[in-house]
C-alpha cells in the first residue's frame, strides 16, 4: 500500500496547499473541478479517482456513439493531458473502496491511500437491473458507460434480436442506436405509454407511431418474468407466458444513486447523499454533487441541475461561498434521428392549471402548454420544437404571459412581433 502525498509548493509563498480528493471522474465531479479552477487554481492539490479507465467523457453522447454518429474520441471532455496541465493526479480505472473520515483518508482498489482536507463525492448512479431469473446471463447488460456501448456494438455484429427493457428516454435512444446497427429491436415497457415521465399521452402516441414507422416494435404494459437461455440470453418471457427472441437484452429501467461508499463511511443518506444548499454533506469537509445526491428530497438525472450544483460546489470549495443551489425546471430532448421532441417543467398540471393545445396530425405537430396564474409552468412539443428554449425561459423566469395568451402556441416570433 502506498500513500499519495500532495506537494506543498502552493504559489510562491511556501504555504501548504490544501488537498482535495475527488471520488468519481465523471461529468459532475470534473465540472465542479473546472469551476473551482476558474476561481482558485492554486488553492488545492487535486487527486481524482475514477472507476473507468478513461478521462472524463460526455455520458449524454453515448447514444450517438452507439448509433455510429460519433466515436469515443469525439465525446472525451477532459483528456489525460488536461489533468496533467492542471496538476491533477488522476487514478483512472481505480475506484475508491473506503473512506476513513476520522483520518481523512480514502483508499482505492489498488491500495492507494490519499489524504484530504476536502472531499468531493461524485459517484453518480447505478443502473437498476430487474432481478428476474436469468438477469445475470451473458447478453444482459445496462446502458451506462463506454464498455456497455462496446458490448452492444459487438453483439450487433454477431446477433440479430435486441430487446430493450424500459421505454423511457435512455431506452429509446438505445433502441434507435441498435436498430441503426442492423438489429431487430423490440422495446418492452411496463406502462402503456412511452416516456410517461416526460410526455403526456398524446405526444407519447405520436412518438410511438413515428418509431413504429421506422421499424421499431413495442410491447407496452408488459411485465418481464424471465430472461431465457442456458448459457447466454436467447429470449425474454413475460408474465402472461408470451416469449420473444433476444440475443441481447438491454436494461434501461431506471437508475439508483450510487451511495454505498458514502453509507459505509457514515455519511447521512436517505434515497441519496443528503446535501444542503451549498452541496455540503453533514460532514463539513465533504461535498457531493450529481446523481448521487439528494437536495430537499429531490434526486437528479439531467445535466442542467448538475451543472448548477457544480457551480455552487466549486465556489464553496474555492472559498467564494456566496452561492446557493436552487432547484429549477428541467427540459428533456430525445436524441433519435428524425424525431423532434421536447418537454419541460410540469406538463401534468393540477386543479388550478389550464392547457393550451395545438394539434396538426397531417404535419405530425403537437404542442401543449400548461398555464397557471398567467404563467407557463410546463410544455410538451412534438414535431416542431424550435420554440422549446423560449418556452423554457418563460417557465424558468415565471414570465407573465397574460397579454400573449392567444398567440402563445404560435411561438416566439409571432409573440414578439405583436408585442413590438
Amino acid at each position: 500500500m502506498r500513500i499519495e502525498h500532495a506537494s506543498s509548493s502552493g504559489g510562491g509563498t511556501g504555504a501548504r496547499r490544501l488537498k482535495l480528493v475527488v471520488i468519481g471522474n465523471g461529468m459532475a465531479g470534473m465540472r465542479t473541478v473546472e469551476e473551482l479552477l476558474k476561481l482558485a487554481p492554486d488553492l488545492y492539490d487535486i487527486t481524482v479517482f475514477g472507476a473507468e479507465p478513461y478521462g472524463n467523457y460526455n455520458r449524454i453522447l453515448l447514444s450517438p456513439v452507439l448509433a455510429g454518429e460519433k466515436s469515443v474520441d469525439d465525446i472525451i471532455l477532459n483528456s489525460r493531458d488536461w489533468y496533467t496541465q492542471n496538476g491533477i493526479e488522476l487514478h483512472a480505472g481505480d475506484p475508491v473502496t473506503g473512506i476513513d473520515r476520522a483520518r481523512r483518508i480514502v483508499r482505492s482498489q489498488r491500495g492507494i491511500e490519499a489524504r484530504y482536507d476536502r472531499l468531493l463525492i461524485a459517484t453518480g448512479s447505478k443502473p437498476f437491473i430487474i432481478p428476474v431469473p436469468g438477469h445475470q446471463l451473458p447478453g444482459v447488460i445496462a446502458f451506462r458507460d463506454i464498455q456497455d456501448v462496446e458490448t452492444m456494438l459487438t453483439a450487433a455484429r454477431d446477433h440479430r434480436h435486441a430487446v430493450i427493457i424500459g421505454g423511457g428516454l435512455l431506452g429509446l435512444e438505445a433502441a434507435n442506436g441498435l436498430q441503426r446497427q442492423g438489429m431487430h429491436v423490440t422495446v418492452v415497457h411496463v406502462t402503456d405509454a412511452l416516456m410517461d415521465r416526460q410526455l403526456d399521452r398524446s405526444a407519447s402516441t405520436l412518438l410511438q407511431r413515428t418509431l413504429e414507422a421506422k421499424g421499431m416494435r413495442f410491447m407496452l404494459a408488459a411485465n418481464t418474468a424471465e430472461i431465457v437461455g442456458p448459457d447466454r440470453a436467447t429470449a425474454v418471457r413475460f408474465a402472461d407466458g408470451a416469449e420473444i427472441p433476444a440475443d441481447l437484452v438491454v436494461m434501461t429501467a431506471g437508475v439508483r444513486p450510487n451511495i454505498d461508499l458514502a453509507k459505509a463511511a457514515g455519511l447521512h443518506c436517505e434515497r441519496a447523499i443528503v446535501v444542503d444548499d451549498t452541496l455540503q454533506t453533514y460532514d463539513p469537509r465533504v461535498y457531493a454533487v450529481g446523481e448521487c445526491v439528494q437536495h430537499r428530497t429531490a434526486t437528479f438525472g439531467l445535466v442542467a441541475p448538475i451543472w448548477d450544483q457544480a457551480r455552487v460546489a466549486g465556489a464553496h470549495l474555492a472559498g467564494a461561498g456566496h452561492r446557493r443551489y436552487v432547484q429549477r425546471a428541467t427540459a428533456t430532448k430525445l436524441k433519435v434521428t428524425g424525431v423532434d421532441l421536447y418537454s419541460a417543467g410540469d406538463f401534468i398540471g393540477g386543479p388550478g392549471s389550464e392547457d393550451l393545445v395545438l394539434r396538426d396530425p397531417k404535419r405530425g405537430i403537437y404542442k401543449r402548454l400548461v398555464l397557471e396564474g398567467g404563467r407557463v409552468i410546463g410544455a410538451v412539443l412534438y414535431g416542431d420544437v424550435k420554440d422549446g428554449g423560449w418556452y423554457f425561459d418563460l417557465i424558468q423566469n415565471r414570465t407573465d404571459i397574460s397579454a400573449l395568451r392567444s398567440q402563445l402556441l404560435f411561438g416566439k416570433t409571432l409573440c414578439e412581433a405583436l408585442a413590438a
